[in-house]
């Protein structure tokens, strides 16, 4: 290990707006709108945000301050602001996806980015550079945590190496010196926390520890900011992130080809709102369905494979059969397989047909395994097998990737067409106008005058 720490506050710090390519700026802007579609509709629909604001206001933490919460009236105070966007962003669990490290990294950074944005009065074009900033820190340590030996641990990427993410958003726009990111990162390897308990019950603790990291990593860089004396060598160090979380670290992942090669342009986005571990399944039982004209009560047996990480998180048939909760739904390639079969199609508002007695039967014939062709020699791990068996034979199909990966991203009208599904029942005729203020965001001489249009 070779001071990784230094080299990405050294990173961060010497970032300049002019320097990151146009198309990487491109793709951070669809990446903010594409999040920020999830957090408006969320603040509305989701069933946790309700509790999540009964406990800020008993803690008095309700407090009217300057920092915006999409798809809310109201205006807050920034930490609170990160903490409230972090979690929306996240209920629906229709945000991004870097793949190599099995993250959301726009859940902790854009939340962090907007809080720290409004309350020093920053720029779009600042906003968009500590984004890219966020970006590439939170996926480098999910590289070097190697997300397999990250999960084995117990531990979710986005709520640990996020609030690395989220400290380096913030630390750059309050321009913190190199020392100070340093700090920063100190004190968020002892904020780094999440873990994969919410898996057993459907619990809401995953949307919350994503907020919680893009809360604390504003609350790490406002610490730095005031000289607080963070500890150094936080991600190489004897106790430091690739110490305590991994055991098979990889150090040189976090700062490999660091200023050449972006990561922000690895990062994938969701078509359907689940487990991205669900999706290429999911998009080869529709092409399935429909080439073979197959109806619910022709399938005999479907075989799903998996990458031991997707068995993890969607495929204990013990708990994830017959789910109960909009998590464990999310959550469970039995539910959203059987859902994809039954009807070609799956979106947020089908997570009402939990519990429906058509979805149960069609996943009672699902089966998920580990298919060994979905570990080697490959560069990610969200590839699916499918096999589907009918009184005519088997059919099979193997996807190596699912859709919204870089090499099948969205064209920028289907990503519009997804915000704009998502944020118009909240936002109504206003959601075409948040929409263009963020598509050129590097307009606005302060990101306040975009963003209040996302109230």
């Amino acid at each position: 290990m070779a001071h990784e720490t230094a080299t990405l506050a050294a990173y961060v710090f010497n970032l300049k707006y002019q320097d990151i390519p146009a198309e990487v700026l491109d793709r951070a802007k669809v990446l903010t709108l594409d999040f920020l579609g999830s957090a408006i509709r969320a603040r509305s629909e989701a069933e946790s945000t309700p509790a999540i604001l009964k406990m800020l206001e008993a803690l008095a933490l309700d407090t009217k301050g300057d920092s915006t919460v999409f798809g809310d009236t109201k205006t807050w105070t920034p930490a609170v602001a990160a903490l409230l966007n972090g979690a929306l962003g996240h209920s629906l669990d229709f945000d991004d996806t870097h793949a190599d490290s099995s993250l959301h990294p726009s859940a902790p950074v854009v939340p962090a980015a907007f809080a720290v944005g409004e309350m020093v009065g920053a720029s779009g074009r600042d906003v968009l550079t500590a984004i890219v900033a966020g970006y590439e820190v939170c996926c480098r340590l999910g590289n070097a945590l190697d997300p397999t030996s990250h999960y084995a641990r117990g531990f979710h990427p986005t709520a640990t190496a996020g609030t690395y993410g989220a400290a380096a958003a913030a630390g750059k726009l309050f321009g913190l010196s190199e020392q100070q990111i340093i700090a920063a990162f100190g004190v968020s390897g002892s904020q780094a926390a999440g873990s994969l308990q919410f898996l057993v019950n459907g619990a809401w603790n995953k949307r919350y520890q994503v907020g919680a990291a893009a809360m604390n990593g504003v609350i790490a860089a406002t610490l730095a900011r005031n000289d607080f004396v963070g500890s150094s060598e936080s991600v190489e160090g004897k106790h430091g992130l690739l110490a305590g979380y991994t055991d098979d670290p990889h150090p040189d992942k976090a700062v490999a080809g660091l200023g050449n090669t972006y990561e922000t342009m690895k990062i994938g986005v969701k078509p359907y709102p689940s487990c991205r571990y669900t999706h290429a399944a999911i998009d080869a039982l529709i092409a399935m369905r429909r080439e073979h004209n197959l109806t619910p009560d022709q399938v005999k047996r479907v075989e799903i494979g998996l990458h031991r990480n997707g068995i993890t998180l969607t495929g204990d048939a013990a708990t994830k059969r017959h789910p109960t909760s909009i998590v464990g739904g999310q959550f469970s390639m039995f539910f959203t397989g059987a859902l994809a079969l039954d009807q070609g199609s799956f979106g947020w508002d089908d997570y009402n047909r939990l519990g429906d007695a058509a979805i149960d039967a069609l996943a009672d014939k699902f089966d998920v395994v580990q298919d060994d062709r979905l570990e080697v020699g490959r560069t990610h791990p969200f590839g699916a097998r499918v096999s589907i068996t009918t009184d005519d034979g088997v059919h099979e199909r193997l996807y190596a990737d699912p859709s919204g990966e870089p090499n099948s991203f969205p064209d920028a009208q289907a990503m519009q067409q997804k915000f704009l599904t998502l944020a118009r029942p909240v936002l109504n005729a206003r959601a075409e106008k948040f929409a263009d203020a963020i598509m050129t965001l590097e307009r606005f001489d302060r990101v306040a005058q975009a963003t209040e249009l996302g109230r």
